[in-house]
């Protein structure tokens, strides 16, 4: 996974969960809804990263 990717979607995540939380305090619920859609982009997009990572691992294992 790439640095670069990684930091990217750490940092959707953590706006999401500043969205999420102001959202709750102002009794927004769209902005609530908001946050927590991007903390799930941000989980999702890693776990692909993360099937992309051992996918080049099983490549390269089994061209070795």
């Amino acid at each position: 996974m790439g640095a670069d990717d990684k930091v990217r979607n750490k940092a959707q995540e953590a706006k999401g969960k500043v969205k999420e939380g102001v959202g709750r305090a102002t009794d927004d619920r769209s902005m609530e809804a908001e946050g927590r859609t991007d903390q799930l982009k941000g989980g999702l997009k890693q776990a692909g990263e993360k099937v992309k990572d051992s996918a080049k691992k099983v490549k390269k294992a089994v061209k070795d």
